[in-house]
């Protein structure tokens, strides 16, 4: 048990909006499904204050909406909190990112599940950002997600 947290990469499709991905093209190989069109960018374990980040960014990016993912994520006025929530980076978002990591400003964040961040979380988050952008140059969308 534990914070698991994944960024991928997946083709544009007119369903995909900032806070859900259309997954395209499913293929069963020897009853598995397989996601054809998503790239899995990087995996964190653990890593509490990129969480915190993307919890405070997905609120910015969410405003006032109304999720209904099957009780998994946020919807206002509930216990919910962001989990199981894909959200979507835009280039800037990368860019702030990036800024926020190399400045030691992602939130101090903690979770019963979560851990603790350490430096070798901020590298691959860097070694991510830089991969994300040249994917969203190839006209790929990003995604963060996490599970805990």
């Amino acid at each position: 048990m534990g914070l698991d947290q994944y960024a991928f990469a997946v083709m544009p499709h007119k369903e995909n909006t900032d806070f859900y991905v259309y997954w395209n093209d499913r293929k069963k190989v020897a009853n598995e499904t397989i996601e054809a069109n998503v790239h899995v960018l990087q995996t964190w374990r653990k890593h509490a204050d990129l969480q915190g980040y993307m919890e405070a960014l997905f609120f910015k990016k969410a405003g006032e909406q109304n999720f209904d993912n099957g009780n998994q994520g946020w919807s206002p006025g509930s216990t919910n909190t962001f989990n199981c929530q894909p959200i979507r980076l835009t280039f800037q978002d990368l860019k702030d990112l990036k800024q926020s990591v190399m400045d030691n400003r992602l939130p101090q964040t903690v979770g019963f599940f979560f851990g603790t961040s350490n430096p070798e979380h901020d590298t691959e988050t860097l070694e991510f950002v830089d991969i994300a952008m040249k994917a969203i140059a190839q006209d790929m969308e990003i995604y963060y997600d996490s599970w805990w």
